[in-house]
């Protein structure tokens, strides 16, 4: 196992148990969202639509599944639907301001301890870790659409 992989395997449960609390309990919280639903709004972003077939697929769920998920959240005002620009017929899914709020009060991560953690680095030294975090999820989403 090469050097990288062994540091990503070391870090990630360092910061993931830094940051960690109780997980959400179904529809207990005052976002009513399950632990599911928390998930769900975790994968999108309020900058990058997503395709639902995309989503369901990363999130290893059924089509349909994610479909009746996702007119829940939408009531709620938490999602949002977009008309595709190159096909019509095809819907983006975009995380609402609310949906944002929502999704990171539920988060199993602590948003307070998050904080915390990004102050004690330099701003230059956060901007790089945001960064690298933010390659991070990209290359996993585009692992997600090779993985059935």
């Amino acid at each position: 196992m090469n050097d990288a992989v062994l540091a990503l395997l070391r870090c990630y449960p360092q910061i993931y148990l830094a940051c960690h609390v109780e997980h959400v309990r179904a529809r207990s919280n005052a976002h009513a969202l399950s632990a599911r639903d928390a998930s769900l709004l975790s994968h999108l972003d309020r900058d990058r639509g997503i395709h639902a077939a995309e989503l369901a697929q990363h999130m290893q769920i059924r089509p349909s599944t994610l479909s009746a998920a996702l007119t829940r959240l939408e009531k709620l005002g938490y999602v949002e639907r977009e008309t595709d620009a190159h096909d019509r017929r095809v819907h983006r899914l975009r995380l609402s301001a609310r949906g944002e709020i929502a999704m990171a009060e539920s988060s199993v991560l602590d948003p307070q301890r998050a904080a915390a953690l990004l102050a004690r680095l330099a701003p230059t030294e956060r901007e790089h870790a945001l960064e690298g975090l933010a390659l991070l999820a990209r290359a996993a989403r585009e692992l997600a659409k090779e993985t059935p």
